[in-house]
């Protein structure tokens, strides 16, 4: 029998929160600031008379003047795509997103958190590509904070957080591809840029939910043979550059040799035996593949001599 409890979610989620409209207050502030000096002026007046009502002026010039000042604390702005954390006591109260001029309890702490599209340019990583060798990668990562509280509260520092698992990301996506070269229509890190890009950015949206962090964009930024294998390696590219070129070459070729020989025996032209169509295919062939300019050779006398 299974008596395991289920996990307990213990994600925080964000809650949005409306804050008072910083005018207004602004103008309750100063009003308990005049009403505060009015009543310590009144204060000092009436106990140099002597009056009875001394004590009690200048206690409530004391009680306004204490509401105005702490509330003078309450006053924040938020500007376009900025958010504004709200912790009262070690409890998390609310996000506001608006942006404007507002006031808030002076006892909420507030934690500002951009909303902007941030660039995450990573460094060069040195790893091994699917069929293990060594690639040097490098991604660019666009992104933003999605929850405010995820951010805040689900993580140590979130930006840290991001670029931590954005090398981590990388590392294991090179590690899945291999450089080039791969097998019939398998996905490269060279020649598939686009899915290698989706790929990255669908896995880093996984490791980033948890911090709430989205994604937006992710590509591949630098890749390249590490330094000690990059000579071999550009000389095998060579090696198969040459291959393929030959063989577009020597299929070129057989082909005007096959057409040559059909026009001929078509138009009765002349006539060869297999003796004489193969020394004429051996010489056409070498005249159209050879690198060196070809210098012909002037037959006077027959074909049979």
């Amino acid at each position: 029998m299974n008596t395991s409890e289920p996990a307990v979610d213990t994600r925080n989620h964000e809650l949005p929160v409306r804050a008072a409209n910083g005018w207004l207050s602004l103008l309750i502030v100063l009003a308990l600031f005049v009403a505060g000096l009015w009543a310590f002026v009144a204060g000092i007046v009436a106990a140099t008379n002597s009056h009875e009502n001394a004590g009690w002026l200048l206690g409530t010039s004391a009680i306004f003047l204490l509401l105005a000042i702490t509330g003078s604390c309450g006053f924040f702005t938020l500007q376009p795509n900025e958010a504004a954390v709200l912790i009262l006591f070690g409890a998390y109260r609310g996000t506001v997103r608006a942006s404007g001029f507002f006031w808030t309890n002076p006892l909420n702490k507030r934690l500002r958190i951009s909303l902007r599209a941030r660039n995450l340019n990573g460094d060069k990583l040195k790893v091994n590509d699917k069929r293990g060798n060594p690639v040097e990668i490098a991604a660019v990562v666009v992104w933003r904070v999605q929850d405010t509280a995820q951010a805040s509260f689900d993580v140590d520092n979130y930006e840290n957080y991001v670029a931590v698992q954005s090398e981590s990301a990388v590392r294991h996506l090179a590690s899945g591809y291999a450089y080039d070269d791969g097998e019939q229509n398998e996905i490269t890190l060279r020649g598939g840029s686009d899915e290698v890009s989706a790929a990255l950015r669908e896995e880093l949206n996984q490791r980033l939910t948890k911090a709430g962090v989205h994604v937006e964009e992710a590509r591949i930024t630098h890749l390249a043979y590490a330094p000690e294998i990059a000579q071999a390696m550009l000389r095998r590219q060579q090696a198969e550059a040459v291959i393929a070129a030959r063989q577009k070459i020597v299929h070129g070729a057989v082909s005007m040799v096959e057409m040559a020989l059909k026009e001929l025996a078509e138009k009765h032209v002349v006539n060869l035996d297999e003796e004489r169509k193969a020394a004429m295919v051996s010489n056409l062939l070498v005249v159209l593949c050879g690198e060196a300019e070809v210098h012909p050779v002037v037959n006077t006398g027959t074909l049979y001599n």
